[in-house]
């Protein structure tokens, strides 16, 4: 190494912030696993109306996009999931068939999307929920207590049972994206947050294309062999207040 170049490295202090206008300049694309995010976000910040839950959601997004060591312009956020179903399902406890259009759930859901189709950057891209797939099922809590015989069927109760769901398009519309992103240059960077391990080769194309892939998983565990297909793993800052307030999910 000759000794300019040694210099060179001890002065470029890299834990020192670097102001705006010598950040590296980065196009950056924000790709949500809906489904994903909302789960973890229950469990971290709470139950929220639509409109809290729609304004935490552009608050993380926007977190993203502040970083010491690059100036990243949002160029969009893509948010996956499906509308809530209307289908008519029988509930095993009551032995009625009851209509999913008239639960707080689909209430939320269809609320909870109208008010990201309103917010500036957003793209909705909604698969389709699997109509032969939504069935009740004992919760695993549940089937733990049946099987001690702590509890009997007797006892079950509406709450240990979960409505299972199964989502249609919507990975084929992550990779199908990631990858007209990609090929079309039109970002620099991807962030995808997301706990699925199913997007890994839109990823490694993507960045056989010289895109900088990131993956937020928010502090949940990822698989190790992951690391080899994206450039790095990162979870924003964020604080966000659990609110218990009406309408909520």
């Amino acid at each position: 190494m000759s000794r300019a170049y040694s210099i060179a490295l001890k002065g470029d202090n890299m834990s020192k912030p670097r102001s705006e206008s010598d950040k590296h300049q980065v196009r950056t694309a924000i790709l949500i696993d809906g489904g994903f995010y909302n789960k973890i976000a229950r469990i971290k910040y709470g139950a929220k109306t639509p409109s809290e839950r729609a304004n935490e959601l552009v608050e993380y997004c926007y977190a993203h996009l502040r970083d010491k060591y690059e100036h990243r312009y949002l160029y969009r956020i893509f948010y996956y999931d499906c509308p809530p179903s209307e289908k008519n399902i029988h509930n095993p406890l009551t032995g009625k068939t009851e209509s999913l259009k008239k639960s707080d759930q689909y209430k939320w859901m269809t609320a909870f999307l109208d008010e990201l189709r309103h917010r500036r950057k957003f793209a909705l891209r909604l698969g389709r929920l699997s109509e032969t797939q939504l069935h009740y099922s004992i919760s695993f809590e549940a089937t733990k207590k049946l099987m001690s015989g702590s509890i009997s069927l007797s006892d079950l109760q509406q709450s240990d049972f979960v409505l299972n769901m199964e989502q249609k398009g919507v990975d084929m519309r992550i990779g199908v994206d990631i990858s007209s992103l990609a090929f079309k240059k039109q970002v620099n960077q991807i962030i995808l947050v997301s706990g699925d391990s199913d997007f890994v080769p839109a990823a490694k194309q993507a960045r056989r294309e010289g895109i900088d892939f990131i993956l937020d998983p928010m502090g949940q565990k990822v698989s190790p062999d992951l690391f080899e297909h994206i450039d790095g793993i990162r979870t924003p800052k964020f604080k966000n207040q659990a609110k218990n307030a009406s309408g909520t999910a």
